[in-house]
């Protein structure tokens, strides 16, 4: 696999470890490939009937990937957990034979730890994805699955998401024992480091001159439309929020006008026709859409490396993202690495 790249010349730490993110995932698949097989032989014995995910932040958003993961190919009702319910409201689960998926970068929220402790003493298999193995939340699981991503000193989290996204990719590929996905899983590095080329750049002027924004996507591509909503917040100060290409239909269009700015993710599955479709509309209102999809490179069409599945693609595409949020901040005059009133650590209760 090959990650060479040409960097900027005074590169931000969020560039750095977003360019990293190939070699960290190649890492991961390797070191919990034989605890991915462990888990799977658990979890197909205990055939879980449903499944909660917790988690804040861009980890939540790793965590919506992981919900249509786990929806789509299980076909079990999976839930997102509010750590308030358990910190706060002191409300105790009833989760008797479910699977807790908890995911954080650091392991040390207490909201997050909390909940663990509830869910598993409610009955529930406790497993986190954490970039800490020894944390709390590791302690507080029945099995961690370590990212494996090393220290990430920018504020802004980049390699640790695309390694919780392929994380959660693995367990599912060893749970259904599905070829495809596997497959799709060995290719998953070469893909990243393909994407850290593609150049995204000719969105740059358009997001940073920007007041506000709207980023769409649909199924698997959702949690990276969320994510990248929350970076174009947190590094370029720009307000953008993250809608299902369905969902923007139901009132967020009317925000549209000539020359709104619109960060469209299209991976090609059964959404793919239907997404489109929003994207054509938008146009057609005056909106500036930027869509990242397969197919050659135009004006307004961000490049994609070719080969990929629609379960991998959504992850490439916040490979490329990354470098544009940086540079988005960078051309607002802003620090990628240091958003105001904000820590790397944020220990929620």
């Amino acid at each position: 696999m090959s990650t060479t790249s040409e960097t900027t010349a005074n590169p931000s730490l969020m560039e750095r470890e977003t360019r990293e993110a190939p070699a960290v995932v190649e890492r991961l698949l390797r070191e919990n490939r034989a605890p991915c097989r462990t888990l799977a032989e658990r979890l197909q014995a205990a055939s879980p009937s449903y499944a909660v995910t917790c988690a804040r932040g861009s980890s939540d958003h790793a965590a919506t990937y992981a919900q249509y993961l786990i929806e789509m190919r299980l076909g079990l009702p999976t839930a997102s957990w509010p750590p308030s319910i358990t910190s706060v409201y002191k409300t105790r689960p009833r989760m008797d034979g479910a699977l807790f998926l908890a995911i954080s970068q650091s392991g040390q929220s207490p909201d997050l730890v909390a909940s663990a402790n509830a869910a598993r003493g409610a009955g529930a298999f406790v497993v986190s994805l954490t970039n800490q193995a020894a944390s709390p939340l590791a302690e507080a699981s029945d099995l961690c699955l370590p990212l494996h991503a090393g220290e990430e000193k920018s504020v802004a989290a980049t390699k640790t998401f695309i390694a919780s996204c392929a994380a959660a990719l693995q367990v599912i590929a060893a749970w259904t024992g599905d070829r495809a996905l596997e497959d799709a899983l060995d290719r998953l590095p070469d893909l990243l480091a393909q994407a850290v080329e593609r150049d995204w750049g000719a969105a740059t002027e358009t997001f940073a001159a920007a007041s506000n924004a709207l980023v769409i996507a649909r199924g698997h591509g959702l949690g990276i439309a969320q994510e990248a909503a929350l970076k174009l917040k947190e590094t370029g100060r720009l307000h953008a929020e993250a809608f299902s290409a369905a969902e923007v239909q139901h009132g967020p269009m009317a925000l549209v006008g000539e020359g709104f700015p619109v960060l469209a993710m299209v991976q090609d599955d059964a959404s793919g026709a239907g997404t489109r479709q929003v994207i054509a509309d938008l146009r057609a209102m005056g909106a500036k859409v930027f869509a990242a999809e397969t197919g050659e490179a135009g004006a307004d069409r961000l490049p994609l490396p070719d080969g990929l599945d629609a379960v991998t693609a959504p992850i490439a595409m916040v490979q490329s993202f990354y470098l544009l949020a940086e540079k988005v901040a960078r051309a607002r005059g802003l620090d990628p690495d240091h958003p105001p009133h904000l820590r790397k650590v944020t220990e929620t209760l």
